[in-house]
C-alpha cells in the first residue's frame, strides 16, 4: 500500500509514458500469479446471503459505467451516450467535480432529459481522497455539496482506493470503488462476489441505514487495452458469458478518454470503439431477452429492499515453505492453488531438482522460488541435517527480507523438518500466524530411517524439537487421527491441532478411458522410495507372481535412499524383464499413469512409522477406478475395509503375491472393488474439504 501511495503521489508529474511503463514492468508478474483468480475468480459466482434475484424474472444484470478523466472524454461524452442509446442501452457517466476540466451544468442536463445517470467520481482525483480519516471527513463535506446540486446518488473514488467504512460519512445510495477481482488496481484485494451487496451503517445507526456497493465485474478498459494490451475483446466477452451463466452482475467502467472513433487517429492512450461494440452486441443478441439494464441507481433502490450481505476477505500475503520438490508434493501445491484461486498472495519456497528448473517461476497462481538444489542421496543423519540447516539458513534471510517488503500475514510451514517453523521468526515477531503443517511425524521417520528406538539420545532429542517447533506455531495441522493421539499426547494441547487428510484432487484424479490395448499386467507404485514402503516386499512378491502371470509388470515411479537396494534386488532375482524403474513425474502425468494401470500396490511396513503412515496413494488409485492392494496396517484398516481394499500381511511377499495374482486373473472381482472404492473415494475429495483450510486460515487472520 506504501508503494502504490507513493506512485500516487509523485503521478501528476511522471510523463504518461513513463507511468504505462513502471506499471507494466511488473505486469506480466502479476498477470501470472493471479492466474487462478483473474480475470474469473470462481467463490465470486455465489450470490450473497439474502439474494432476491433480479426484477422481472431476468437472469442478470448489465450496467455500463464511464468514468471521465480528462478534458478528452468530458469532449467525448456526448457521442458516447448516443452509442450506448443506438445499441439500446442506459449508463452512468461519473464526473469529477473538482479536476482537470469544469463540469458544463448542460452536459448534466443533457445526459438527465435523456435518461442517463450522473455519479460523482472522487473529489480531486488525486489519489489523495483517503490519506487520512480527517482528511477525508474534509473533502467529504465537498462532495456531498456535489451531490445534492448535481442530484446524484452514487459516488467512486479515483483509482478503486476505498475506506469502505468512511463511506458512510457521504450521502449516498451507493458506491462502486470495488471490484470482484483486480490485481492490477493499487488496492488489489477485491469484493470478491459478481453480486451488488448492502454495506450496513456503522455501529450505533438504525439498521437501515447504509449503501448498496456494487463492484465492477468486467476488467477495465483501460487495463485490457492500454496496460495488458490485447488486441481484442474475449476477455470481456467470455467473462461477460460467465457472469450471465451464474445470474450475477456484468458491470463495465469505459472511459470516454481512451475510446479511439473511427476518423479518430490511433495512439497508446486509445483503443478501438469496436472493442466496446462487440461487448454491447454480443449482450443484446446474444443474450436477449435475459439481461437486465438499469443505471445504478436503479438497481441500488432494489438491492436496498432486500439488504444482502456480503463478507469481503481480504487479499491475504501467503508463505507455503516445504522443504520438497513443489512440482511433485500434492499437499502443498493443493494449498497453493486454493490459496491463489481466491486472490490470495502465495509465495512458495522449495528445493530446485535439476539445473534445468527455473529459480522462480510462476505455477498455479503461486510465485515458486527454489532456494537450494538436492539430490535424494543422503546416507547419514548429518549429511541430511547439513543440507536442512543450509535450507534453513537460506529460507529464514528469503523470509525476512520479502516480510520487510510487505508484512506476511501467514507462514505455512510443511515439515520435514519440524525445525523449519523457525525461518518465520521475523514475521512472528511482526504478528503473523505461523501454522506447521506435519505431512511425517519426525521421531518415528526418523527411527524408520535411520535406526534408534525411542529411548535412544538422538530420539529423544528429535521429540524436543517437536514439542519446540509446536510452542512456536500458532496452529499444528496433522496428515491423520492416529497421529494427533501421539502428537497431542506429547507435544501440543488438543486445541491447537487440527487433522487434514491428503485428500485427492479429483480434478486430476479422476476416471478417464483406457488408452492402452497391450496384453500387459501392469501393477504399479509411484511415490518415494524408503525403506518404510516396503518396495522390497513388492520384488519378491513379484518374483512369485510372474510364475502364475507372466504378462504381469511392476512399474515404479520415483526417487529415495532405498533406490539403489531395490534395483540391486530386481537384478538379483532376475526380474530386470518384469520390474522397471522410472523417473518422478508430475502430478498431472502420474495421474495419467496410474489410470492406465491394472492395478496399484502400496506396500508399506507395518513399523512404527508406516503403521501409521496414511498414504495417499490409496485414494488416487481410487478415484482413477483402479483396483488396490495395500498392506495390512493400522492407519490403513482406520480408514478403509476389504471392501474397497484388498489388503495383505505386512511384510508377507508370499500374501501380497497371492492377492496380486488374484486380481489380476479376476479382472471382474477388481472391477467390483473398484468401483465401491471410486464411491468411496468421491466422499473424500479436496474440492470437498479445502474449504476447512481455508477457513482455518481465516480464523487465524480474521478481516479486521
Amino acid at each position: 500500500m506504501i508503494r502504490n501511495r507513493l506512485y500516487y503521489l509523485v503521478k501528476p508529474w511522471l510523463p504518461w509514458r513513463l507511468r504505462q511503463a513502471l506499471r507494466r514492468l511488473s505486469t506480466r508478474r502479476i498477470r501470472a500469479a493471479s492466474r487462478g483468480a483473474w480475470p474469473v475468480c470462481a467463490e465470486a459466482g455465489i450470490p450473497p446471503q439474502g439474494w432476491a434475484g433480479w426484477p422481472e424474472g431476468k437472469k442478470f444484470a448489465f450496467l455500463i459505467s464511464h468514468d471521465v478523466e480528462g478534458p478528452d472524454g468530458l469532449a467525448k461524452c456526448r457521442r458516447l451516450a448516443e452509442l450506448d442509446a443506438s445499441m439500446g442501452f442506459r449508463s452512468s457517466f461519473n464526473l469529477i467535480p473538482e479536476g482537470s476540466y469544469a463540469v458544463p451544468p448542460e452536459l448534466r442536463q443533457w445526459l438527465g432529459e435523456r435518461g442517463f445517470e450522473v455519479g460523482v467520481h472522487d473529489l480531486n482525483h488525486d489519489g489523495r481522497l483517503y490519506d487520512s480519516h480527517r482528511t477525508f471527513s474534509r473533502k467529504a463535506v465537498r462532495i456531498n455539496g456535489y451531490l445534492r446540486d448535481w442530484g446524484a446518488s452514487g459516488f467512486r473514488s479515483a483509482f478503486m482506493l476505498r475506506r469502505l467504512e468512511w463511506i458512510h460519512e457521504l450521502d449516498i445510495a451507493y458506491d462502486s470503488s470495488t471490484f470482484d477481482t483486480d490485481p492490477f488496481e493499487p488496492q488489489p484485494n477485491g469484493a470478491g462476489t459478481i453480486f451488488p451487496y448492502w454495506i450496513a451503517a456503522n455501529a450505533g445507526a438504525p439498521a437501515e441505514t447504509g449503501y448498496v456497493e456494487i463492484p465492477y465485474t468486467l476488467p477495465q478498459d483501460s487495463t485490457l487495452f492500454l496496460l495488458l494490451r490485447e488486441t481484442t475483446p474475449d476477455i470481456w466477452l467470455k467473462k461477460l458469458d460467465w457472469i450471465a451463466l451464474r445470474g450475477g452482475m456484468a458491470l463495465v467502467n469505459v472511459h470516454p478518454d481512451y475510446v479511439r472513433f473511427p476518423g479518430e487517429p490511433e495512439g497508446p492512450r486509445t483503443f478501438p470503439v469496436a472493442h466496446y461494440i462487440a461487448l454491447l452486441k454480443r449482450v443484446r443478441d446474444g443474450h436477449a431477452g435475459d439481461y437486465w439494464n438499469p443505471l445504478p441507481a436503479t438497481l441500488a433502490l432494489e438491492t436496498a429492499r432486500a439488504r444482502p450481505s456480503h463478507a469481503i476477505a481480504p487479499r491475504k500475503k501467503v508463505c507455503l515453505l516445504t522443504y520438497s520438490f513443489y512440482e511433485n508434493d500434492t499437499r502443498v501445491i493443493r494449498y497453493g492453488q486454493a490459496l491463489a484461486a481466491r486472490g490470495d498472495e502465495v509465495e512458495v519456497l522449495s528445493l530446485r531438482s535439476s539445473p534445468a528448473q527455473p529459480e522462480e517461476e510462476i505455477l498455479d497462481g503461486c510465485r515458486v522460488f527454489r532456494l537450494q538444489s538436492r539430490l535424494v542421496d543422503e546416507t547419514s543423519p548429518l549429511q541430511y541435517l547439513g543440507r536442512l540447516l543450509r535450507f534453513l539458513a537460506r529460507a529464514s534471510r528469503w523470509i525476512s527480507r520479502s516480510h520487510a517488503r510487505r508484512p506476511f500475514d501467514v507462514l505455512h510451514v510443511n515439515n520435514v523438518p519440524d525445525f523449519l517453523v523457525f525461518a518465520g521468526w521475523r514475521p512472528k515477531l511482526g504478528g503473523a500466524k505461523i501454522i506447521l503443517d506435519i505431512h511425517d511425524i519426525v521421531p518415528e521417520l526418523f527411527a524408520s530411517k535411520f535406526g534408534g528406538g525411542p529411548r535412544s539420545p538422538v530420539n529423544r532429542m528429535l521429540r524436543l524439537m517437536e514439542r519446540a517447533s509446536a510452542g512456536f506455531s500458532t496452529h499444528v495441522i496433522l496428515a491423520n487421527d492416529l497421529w494427533r493421539e501421539t502428537y497431542t499426547r506429547r507435544s501440543a494441547r488438543p486445541e491447537k491441532v487440527s487433522v487434514l487428510l491428503n485428500y485427492v484432487d479429483s480434478r486430476i484424479f479422476a476416471p478417464r478411458p483406457r488408452l492402452r490395448r497391450d496384453a500387459r499386467k501392469i501393477v504399479i507404485f509411484p511415490g518415494s522410495l524408503q525403506a518404510h514402503q516396503g518396495l522390497d516386499v513388492a520384488i519378491r512378491a513379484f518374483a512369485h507372481v510372474v510364475k502364475e502371470v507372466p504378462a504381469a509388470e511392476l512399474h515404479i515411479y520415483g526417487e529415495g535412499t532405498a533406490k539403489p537396494g531395490l534395483v540391486a534386488l530386481t537384478a538379483e532375482l532376475g526380474l530386470g524383464a518384469h520390474v522397471a524403474f522410472f523417473e518422478p513425474r508430475s502430478m498431472a502425468e502420474i495421474a495419467g499413469i496410474m489410470a492406465e494401470a491394472d492395478l496399484g500396490v502400496v506396500p508399506k511396513r507395518a513399523d512404527s512409522f508406516g503403521n501409521e503412515a496414511f498414504s495417499t496413494k490409496i485414494w488416487q488409485f481410487m478415484s482413477l477406478g483402479i483396483p488396490v492392494v495395500a498392506s495390512s496396517t493400522r492407519i490403513d484398516r482406520h480408514y478403509f475395509d476389504d471392501s474397497v481394499v484388498s489388503f495383505f500381511e505386512s511384510g508377507n511377499d508370499r500374501d501380497l503375491s497371492r492377492a496380486i495374482v488374484s486380481l489380476l486373473e479376476n479382472p471382474g472381482a477388481g472391477s467390483q472393488m473398484a468401483a465401491r472404492a471410486s464411491a468411496h473415494a468421491a466422499r473424500n475429495t479436496w474440492e470437498s474439504r479445502k474449504g476447512d483450510y481455508l477457513g482455518l486460515v481465516d480464523r487465524l487472520c480474521p478481516a479486521v
